[in-house]
């Protein structure tokens, strides 16, 4: 059996975590579908990508540099959304998530990733009716004034899109991974993992309610500064900043990840002298 590829301390981790582990008859908790967008960018040193600082409040992962995401929801599917959606219908996101049918669909991961990222961020991976990017809150007041709306849960986000007259554009993002929470932690998620590539010209604005941060980061700077401890990351996040290493640009990533299988991964957490461990199976991948 191999050794664990992460070990946190055990005065890091909350009280009582560790000895629950040793318990066979603890509640194993239904993971939730969410998605996670790698917001990535061609910057001046190459390829940059975007991390968000969750406050110290938050429910899940508070204080760690993240990238943007969240729960799927219901209305991840209206029609009214998948409407506005340019080259990705429910049966290509089925495909290339293997999910044939589900609840939520498929196709309701691809658009929950772009709506929490709008939400998180501000940014809109959309296009307009002449093929520009679509403008984010920093650019345009309109476009803030909706993004409020639509986190008062005052406007549905298929509704921004009409009012803004923009689709989302399906070509500028790719499945990249499939992380589901060990069966040891008490909140669970079953997340896939998309890239989405922005102009290097747009400007995030987070929502400060849960990001205290943002940084645009080359991955191979963000792996160093977690090194030093300046970066704390959940191990999802630092696997990923590791594969993303291997590219030069955001088309290069798009390219590498749609010719590519997507593996499901679920770690396994053991106790160690020192802490816990997170081991991760033995990839399938073809």
């Amino acid at each position: 059996m191999s050794d664990p590829e992460q070990v946190i301390p055990f005065e890091r981790l909350p009280e009582r975590f560790a000895q629950s582990l040793d318990d066979p008859d603890r509640e194993v908790a239904v993971p939730r579908p969410a998605a996670t967008v790698v917001v990535a960018r061609d910057g001046t040193p190459g390829l940059e990508v975007l991390l968000l600082r969750r406050n110290r409040s938050a429910g899940f992962v508070p204080g760690a540099y993240v990238f943007p995401g969240g729960r799927v929801d219901a209305s991840d599917a209206d029609p009214i959304l998948v409407a506005r959606t340019d080259d990705l219908t429910e049966e290509q996101a089925a495909r290339r998530l293997e999910i044939p049918e589900g609840d939520p669909s498929a196709v309701a991961y691809f658009l929950a990733a772009v709506r929490e990222t709008f939400e998180e961020t501000g940014l809109l991976i959309a296009r307009t009716p002449e093929g520009e990017p679509a403008p984010g809150a920093d650019d345009d007041a309109r476009v803030e004034e909706l993004r409020t709306r639509l986190l008062n849960q005052e406007v549905a986000f298929g509704a921004v899109l009409e009012e803004l007259d923009v689709k989302i554009d399906g070509r500028s993002m790719e499945y990249v991974a499939h992380w589901i929470t060990p069966k040891a932690e008490p909140r669970r998620y079953d997340t896939r993992f998309f890239v989405a590539k922005v102009p290097g010209t747009r400007r995030e604005s987070v929502y400060r309610e849960e990001i205290t941060e943002s940084l645009w980061i080359p991955p191979g700077d963000a792996l160093d500064r977690n090194g030093k401890g300046t970066l704390p990351m959940v191990f999802p996040t630092l696997k990923t900043l590791e594969e993303l290493t291997e590219f030069a640009s955001t088309d290069e990533v798009l390219e590498h990840y749609g010719a590519r299988r997507i593996p499901s991964i679920l770690p396994e957490l053991v106790k160690t002298p020192t802490g816990v461990g997170i081991r991760v199976p033995e990839s399938k991948e073809e």
